[in-house]
């Protein structure tokens, strides 16, 4: 929260205790965070443990902030990946449910990345909502075993 005002950041509880508050009426179970872009706070996280799903590259902890398709580039990177988890206190550090990664060669561009990754992300995603949905996925000490 860091830079943001005492107004921002009652802002920011009183929005997500309404969709809290939403998502009990209407008996949501889980929650999916695509491109959220947000922190979740710790009150969600524990009023869904297990139950928030994220997505993003598989790029961290090497290359972090803007643009980190175009910062791989830039390195010459022979793979790209797409990494699926549940969301918990700890920023990307939850247990992971999918990933996969699809290979890069000279002929590609900054943007050819953006768009294999972006399709990466997509198919990474479906599997791991899948996977909770159909329950095949135990987590236990930050760690998950999936059962096919």
């Amino acid at each position: 929260m860091c830079g943001q005002s005492k107004k921002d950041h009652s802002n920011k509880r009183e929005v997500e205790e309404a969709e809290m508050e939403l998502m009990r009426r209407e008996g949501i179970t889980f929650i999916v965070l695509a491109r959220y872009m947000q922190i979740v706070t710790e009150d969600m996280i524990k009023a869904y443990p297990n139950r928030i799903i994220n997505i993003h590259h598989s790029f961290l902890p090497a290359f972090v902030g803007a643009k980190p398709y175009h910062q791989a580039w830039q390195r010459g990177v022979k793979i790209i990946g797409a990494t699926s988890h549940y969301v918990t206190t700890e920023l990307d550090a939850g247990p992971i449910i999918e990933q996969d990664v699809v290979r890069i060669t000279h002929r590609d561009t900054p943007e050819t990345l953006v768009l294999k990754g972006r399709d990466l992300e997509k198919i990474v995603l479906s599997r791991a909502v899948k996977k909770h949905i159909e329950h095949k996925i135990l987590t236990y000490n930050n760690r998950t075993f999936i059962f096919t």
